[in-house]
């Protein structure tokens, strides 16, 4: 077996089941489930019926590189969002099966073994996926704290020459998991001079890029800052996905877009790793790429949630509005796995520790003392459960 899976840790989600494991929640309340991050708005019935439309594909075997048609389709929805020259539907862009098996299989495309202990950098707390295919591509991860003093922005300035030198691979998350915090253009400009002086590619993970609370100021992403900053899309790859955007988890869409000599040596890799995408999934992601209506509907209802919710919470567990994205990044008093083991078993109500989603590093874990709290559920659902976290700071 590859040596390099006894490195990977337990995913959060296995420790929080065994985190509860002989606790019986309270039977007197309804539970309710706010630790995963999976949309819980209901798919628009149009991508629904497009997905069924277009069955007749399934007697087909699909492109790795997908259809022309997706692919202009996203194309133009680049352009439209971000307000840049559309990208090559043929060369900048490739249909993946959701952002997280493209994030994990890119770390095996890029990583280049030959060269002495390669790096991948991460911000701390991350999805656990930069870590693993870090080490299952052979590198190390080297994990940069975002913490509340710092904004919760990853501090490249502490970062030593030494570990930029061996760098191949930094994976940023913007917005932010679980922090919901976005990189301004000055973040952008100060990774493109790193990316330019030591020549280590940039995994710009923008899945939550369409989940944020004022219409008229969308997250910038980074082919976007690379137009504002006058900066071509070398050594610059976006991952982004509709999963959270249009509320299709289980339909795994996605794409990337970004420098095409990188993505013409990902599509090689792609075609021989398997992992085409259905036809039918395909039209049924050419329709929600090319509709923005439901999209604002959905994030009308997380504003909603979040208005109503934050209020409730900020003085019990010091959480405050995200930049976007649908997480609250809640500070507990003392243990966070300790709170969450008591709100569960008091008030069935299950959060995600902040210590699960990061690892000790440069002397402490940047999640400890922090609770993830998805607001995913429905309005009602999500406005009881805050209840219930203020009634527990009340029977302490």
């Amino acid at each position: 077996m590859n040596p390099n899976l006894n490195k990977l840790h337990p995913y959060p989600f296995q420790k929080l089941r065994d985190l509860f494991q002989g606790i019986t929640p309270n039977p007197s309340l309804a539970p309710i489930n706010l630790s995963i991050g999976e949309p819980k708005h209901a798919t628009p019935a149009f991508i629904k019926q497009a997905l069924t439309d277009n069955l007749a594909g399934l007697s087909s075997y699909p492109t790795t590189a997908g259809s022309i048609e997706l692919r202009q389709a996203i194309s133009a929805w680049l352009a439209r969002r971000y307000g840049i020259p559309a990208p090559d539907a043929e060369k900048a862009i490739i249909p993946v099966n959701g952002s997280r098996e493209a994030l994990f299989a890119f770390a095996q495309a890029v990583v280049d073994t030959s060269k002495p202990s390669p790096i991948v950098v991460s911000p701390n707390p991350f999805y656990q996926i930069y870590e693993g295919a870090a080490y299952l591509a052979g590198a190390q991860p080297y994990f940069l704290n975002t913490l509340p003093e710092n904004g919760y922005r990853m501090d490249y300035s502490s970062v030593p020459q030494a570990v930029w030198q061996r760098t191949q691979l930094l994976y940023v998350c913007s917005p932010g998991n679980p922090t919901g915090k976005v990189m301004n253009l000055d973040d952008w400009r100060e990774v493109f001079a790193l990316a330019d002086k030591y020549g280590f590619v940039i995994a710009s993970d923008e899945c939550y890029s369409e989940i944020y609370f004022d219409e008229a100021n969308p997250p910038l992403g980074v082919l976007q800052a690379a137009q504002q900053l006058g900066r071509d899309h070398r050594n610059l790859v976006m991952f982004s996905s509709l999963s959270k955007r249009s509320n299709v988890p289980g339909m795994r869409s996605g794409f990337v877009a970004g420098d095409t000599a990188i993505l013409e040596k990902f599509l090689l890799y792609r075609t021989y790793h398997g992992c085409a995408m259905n036809p039918a999934v395909q039209a049924a992601s050419l329709a929600a790429w090319n509709d923005e209506a439901h999209v604002a509907e959905n994030r009308r209802l997380y504003r909603e949630k979040f208005a109503a919710v934050t209020p409730l919470l900020k003085d019990v567990l010091q959480v405050e509005m995200p930049d976007a994205a649908f997480y609250l990044w809640g500070r507990t008093p003392g243990s966070g796995t300790e709170f969450a083991r008591r709100l569960y078993r008091e008030c069935n109500v299950t959060v995600l520790p902040g210590s699960y989603l990061a690892r000790e590093a440069h002397g402490v874990n940047p999640g400890e003392g922090f609770v993830r709290i998805a607001l995913v559920a429905s309005l009602e659902e999500c406005l009881e459960a805050a209840e219930r976290v203020k009634m527990l700071f009340i029977l302490r």
